[in-house]
């Protein structure tokens, strides 16, 4: 997935089901979603059934990961943790549908833990723990930026063997 394409409906509907994982998706949770949505410039009937996932539970199921890329899967599992995080705990039922959606994601471990620290560090650089307030265009250009940097060191760690 390059840069200029959009993350799919079903992206935002898997975020939805994180929300939904403790039983109940707040407000400011499902604004979040839908707002990521309009932002990334999905169609009226994508948000529509985007909105329909903030209203009742829903099954993080499979994800059409083929077309996207590492930092977009990232990305995408960044948001999941911020939104889980977002009403100020993270229930057992809420880390079982990040594990979930990190496995359908096929995102290890560590990258995971990364994806955490960096999308609480841009979480806390907003100044407030409103969803209004959270970066989200700063937080992939930050996974972006930091993937590109360790594929550079990969690569010169290559070149110097």
């Amino acid at each position: 997935m390059t840069a200029t394409e959009k993350l799919g409906r079903d992206v935002f509907v898997a975020l939805a089901a994180i929300g939904w994982a403790d039983g109940e998706l707040h407000p400011h949770e499902a604004d979040a979603i839908v707002r990521t949505a309009v932002e990334e410039g999905l169609e009226l009937d994508e948000i529509s059934a985007i909105e329909q996932a903030t209203k009742a539970p829903v099954d993080i199921g499979s994800l059409d990961t083929e077309q996207m890329s590492k930092a977009d899967r990232l990305f995408v599992y960044a948001v999941g943790s911020w939104i889980a995080r977002v009403d100020g705990r993270v229930t057992h039922s809420e880390r079982e549908a990040l594990v979930k959606l990190g496995d359908a994601l096929r995102i290890p471990s560590r990258p995971r833990e990364l994806a955490d620290d960096i999308a609480m560090a841009i979480g806390e650089l907003g100044g407030s723990d409103e969803p209004a307030f959270y970066n989200l265009p700063k937080l992939r250009r930050t996974l972006r930026v930091r993937l590109q940097a360790a594929h550079a060191l990969r690569q010169a760690g290559t070149e110097n063997d």
